[in-house]
């Protein structure tokens, strides 16, 4: 079952090998997003450091009688968090974070099985492409260094600060997130898609390269806004359209060496954050409106309106959450909605791979 990408000539057995897989990457993706916004919560309740060790097969298991209870309690008072901050936390307090974390871990020990299981079940099958072979491959490479990507974030808060590094928090959600695109990307060329008719191709002309500067865009988004989450940036500044009483507040560089105030200055941490947002949305309203004025198929037409609405529905949360100073459900909302916006980009970056194609074999 050697085919390349976007062959249209597949037998039905092909074909619904890919379908299967396709729908098994479908639900990856599905758990990452819900993994995303569970670490969000974990962020927002400030769980995450209320499991003070790596234990990625014990750890699965959780306190099961009193004695287990006092003892994780007991490893939580050690650390500066609890010692700065908490400080005569009950026990009943400490289990409420520590079933976020908990709940955090698990979900990406289920999302590792999910993955693993089945990837040697189709291998085993013969189901899997050549082509397909090395990219699952490095999928599972990189959902097993997102774990110990995990454990080195919440490393950084155990020792001598009250909650994890912004940088470390950065990666983690950022390597999440790529881990999403791809698998998406991937279950993006499983689909079976009609012929996009097109006459002649230009990379620049045509609208590919745009799609993956979006995508590429949205990355760098969600690794701003896991430096505004970090630093809590988010409870501050909190109006919009203008900052601090300006469209441009005074004092982005006030910080020595100049290019620490990228990732250390809240006021500009938050404001870059929000400018990366207006480039999105100019980026994406000006490739969509190329695409849906050009001689072009009704599905790439209609993926670049549904990722102009959901780019538009992106800000708004943004704002309302802002303006709320964070309230749970609009900050999880906002995050989910990110990875959505996230998936419309790479379909349309599927589409228009697909869309080359055809105009190659023409």
């Amino acid at each position: 079952m050697s085919t390349p990408f976007y062959s249209s000539d597949l037998s039905a057995q092909d074909l619904s090998n890919r379908r299967q897989m396709r729908v098994w990457l479908l639900f990856i993706c599905f758990l990452i997003l819900a993994m995303v916004v569970v670490g969000g919560a974990t962020r927002l309740t400030e769980s995450g450091l209320s499991i003070t060790e790596w234990k990625p097969i014990h750890g699965a298991i959780p306190p099961l009688s009193a004695a287990e209870w006092t003892e994780e309690f007991e490893k939580y008072k050690q650390i500066p968090q609890y010692k700065l901050l908490n400080e005569g936390m009950t026990l009943s307090e400490f289990k409420a974070i520590f079933w976020w974390e908990w709940g955090h871990r698990l979900l990406g020990r289920v999302i590792g099985l999910f993955f693993f299981i089945p990837l040697v079940w189709f291998w085993a099958r013969g189901q899997v492409s050549s082509w397909l072979k090395p990219r699952l491959v490095v999928a599972f490479l990189l959902g097993g260094l997102q774990g110990a990507i995990g454990w080195w974030m919440v490393a950084s808060g155990l020792v001598n600060r009250v909650d994890v590094s912004q940088y470390r928090l950065a990666v983690h959600l950022s390597v999440a997130c790529i881990l999403f695109a791809y698998l998406y990307y991937l279950a993006g060329v499983l689909k079976r898609r009609p012929e996009l008719e097109r006459e002649g191709w230009n990379v620049f002309g045509d609208g590919l390269f745009g799609a993956y500067g979006i995508v590429a865009l949205v990355l760098f988004q969600l690794f701003l806004g896991a430096l505004v989450a970090g630093l809590n940036a988010g409870l501050t500044f909190n109006t919009w359209p203008l900052m601090d009483g300006q469209i441009v507040p005074s004092g982005l560089f006030v910080m020595s060496p100049w290019w620490i105030n990228f990732f250390e200055n809240v006021m500009m941490v938050q404001f870059q954050h929000r400018m990366i947002a207006y480039a999105l949305v100019i980026a994406v309203f000006l490739q969509s409106f190329s695409l849906m004025r050009g001689n072009r198929e009704g599905v790439l037409k209609r993926n670049a309106s549904w990722l102009m609405v959901a780019i538009v529905i992106q800000v708004f949360l943004g704002v309302v959450t802002l303006l709320g100073m964070v309230p749970m459900d609009r900050a999880l909302a906002h995050q989910a909605m990110a990875l959505i916006v996230l998936a419309l980009a790479v379909e349309q970056v599927c589409l228009l791979r697909r869309e080359k194609e055809a105009a190659l074999r023409s």
